[in-house]
C-alpha cells in the first residue's frame, strides 16, 4: 500500500516542475495603451496569471502577504512616452524570493517578453515603425530572502516540520496509553473533551519553546531573516498547536497500543511539509493540489511563517488567512468532539450490556437456587 500511494499518488500531485499561471499583479501608473499591451503579453503566458491591476502607488511587499502575488510589476509613469522619445526607461519587477525556484520561469518570461518587444520596435522582427525604440529593460529586486539563503527555506522548514512530528510521537499515543491503563472510561463518564486537550499543554509548551529556540539559533548563529514581530508568531502557534495535538489525539484514538498509534503521524503530518511550499513552490501544483493541501495542518503553519517571518506581516496583515485557519480549528474541534462522544455512546452501550448480563445471571441463579 504505502509503495501504491508513493508512486501513484504522489507522482500526480508532484507532477509540476515549473510555475503555472503564478499570480502577477501589475501596478500602472503610466495607465496608457503600450502598458496595458505588455499586461496582455503577461496574462497571456503560461507561467502567469495577472490576478490585479493597480493604478495607484502601492508599496509591493503589502501585495505578497497571504501568498496573493509571486511577482509585482511595476511601470513607471511616462513608458510610453520615453518609448516613442528613444529615452531608455526601465521597468520595476519585485519578485518573492521565499521561494527562488517558483520565480525563475517567471523571470524569463519577463525577460523574453521584453527582450521580443525591444526587437520588435528596433525593426529587428518586422517593424515598420520607426519612431518606435526598443530601449527598455527590467530593473528587478528579490524581496525576502535576496541571499537565496537555506536557513530561509529548507532549515527553517525542517526545523517545524520535525518539532511537530516528534511532538505529534509524544501525543498521538495517549489516548491509548489511558486506555491500556483504565483511566481513559473515568474520563469518557465523567469528563468532557477538555480533559484530554488539557493534557497536551506541557507537550505544545514544549513544542512551543524549541521552535523559539531553533529561530535564535538561526538568527543568531545563522543569517536567518526574521522580519516580522515573534510576538505575532507565538500568538498565532497558540492556536495552532493545540490544533495539531487534537488531530493527534483524533488519529491515535482507536489504536490498540502507543505504538501503532506513532505509525499513523504519516497521515497528517508530512503532507503539509511536502505541499506547503517548502519542498516545492506552490506555483508547480495544480490548483486542486493547493486547495486539498489545507487538509493537513503544517500547510497553515508555512503560510504563517512566510508572512511573518520572511515578510514582516503584522497581525492584521494575516486576518484573512488567520480567520480560514480558524475555520479549520473550528473544523477539528468538531470532528474531536464527534469522536469523543462515539465512544462515550460505546462504552455507556457495553456497561448497559453488562448490566443486563449480570441482571440476567443473578436471575438464573436465582431460578436454579430455587
Amino acid at each position: 500500500m504505502v509503495a501504491m500511494v508513493i508512486t501513484v499518488i504522489l507522482s500526480v500531485i508532484l507532477s509540476g516542475n515549473i510555475a503555472k499561471d503564478a499570480k502577477v499583479v501589475v501596478i500602472d501608473l503610466d495607465n496608457s495603451a503600450y502598458t496595458r499591451e505588455l499586461t496582455s503579453r503577461i496574462d497571456a503566458s503560461e507561467f502567469m496569471k495577472v490576478t490585479a491591476v493597480l493604478n495607484t502607488p502601492q508599496d509591493p511587499k503589502d501585495l505578497f502577504y497571504q501568498d496573493r502575488a509571486v511577482t509585482v510589476v511595476y511601470f513607471p509613469r511616462g513608458l510610453e512616452k520615453d518609448r516613442y522619445t528613444g529615452m531608455a526607461t526601465n521597468i520595476g519587477v519585485f519578485y518573492d524570493n521565499t521561494s527562488s525556484a517558483s520565480t525563475s520561469n517567471i523571470k524569463e518570461a519577463l525577460n523574453e517578453i521584453v527582450g521580443l518587444d525591444n526587437a520588435a520596435a528596433n525593426g529587428d522582427v518586422g517593424s515598420t515603425n520607426d519612431s518606435i525604440y526598443g530601449n527598455v529593460s527590467l530593473a528587478t529586486r528579490n524581496l525576502f530572502n535576496p541571499q537565496d539563503s537555506k536557513d530561509n527555506g529548507e532549515t527553517l522548514g525542517f526545523l517545524l516540520f520535525f518539532g511537530a512530528m516528534f511532538f505529534t510521537f509524544a501525543t498521538i499515543g495517549m489516548i491509548p496509553r489511558l486506555r491500556l491503563t483504565h483511566q481513559l472510561d473515568k474520563v469518557l463518564l465523567e469528563g468532557t473533551p477538555w480533559d484530554l486537550l488539557i493534557r497536551l499543554v506541557p507537550y505544545g509548551f514544549c513544542l512551543l519553546v524549541s521552535w523559539v529556540v531553533g529561530l535564535a539559533i538561526l538568527r543568531v548563529w545563522g543569517d536567518l531573516t526574521f522580519s516580522g514581530s515573534l510576538l505575532t508568531f507565538i500568538f498565532v502557534q497558540l492556536f495552532m498547536i493545540p490544533t495539531i495535538g487534537a488531530l493527534s489525539l483524533f488519529f491515535g484514538w482507536t489504536a490498540a497500543n502507543p505504538g501503532i498509534a506513532s505509525s499513523r503521524m504519516i497521515l497528517f503530518i508530512p503532507g503539509g511539509f511536502i505541499l506547503g511550499g517548502m519542498t516545492a513552490p506552490t506555483t508547480f501544483f495544480a490548483d486542486w493540489v493547493v486547495k486539498f493541501s489545507h487538509v493537513f495542518p503544517l500547510t497553515w503553519e508555512f503560510h504563517f511563517q512566510r508572512d511573518i517571518i520572511a515578510r514582516g506581516a503584522g497581525f492584521m496583515d494575516i486576518t484573512q488567512t488567520f480567520g480560514a485557519f480558524l475555520i479549520y480549528m473550528g473544523i477539528v474541534g468538531i470532528l474531536f468532539c464527534l469522536r469523543f462522544n462515539a465512544s462515550r455512546r460505546e462504552l455507556l452501550a457495553k456497561q448497559s450490556d453488562a448490566e443486563r448480563q449480570q441482571k440476567q445471571m443473578a436471575k438464573l441463579a436465582k431460578e436454579l437456587a430455587e
